[in-house]
């Protein structure tokens, strides 16, 4: 499945991939502690998300 959209590939330290009903973010490390994220969305329920067969 492509992404409808992408941000933050030409930098290469964050990256957006818009999937119309749900967006993936993809951070290197250093971004994400920077950002503290999990602050924000630390008490949001995790989602799981079964592996391909």
């Amino acid at each position: 499945m492509r992404p409808l959209g992408l941000e933050g590939i030409r930098e290469g330290r964050w990256a957006l991939l818009d999937y119309g009903d749900f967006v993936v973010h993809v951070f290197l490390s250093s971004v994400r502690d920077f950002y503290n994220f999990d602050r924000l969305w630390g008490s949001a329920p995790e989602v799981p998300i079964p592996e391909e067969r």
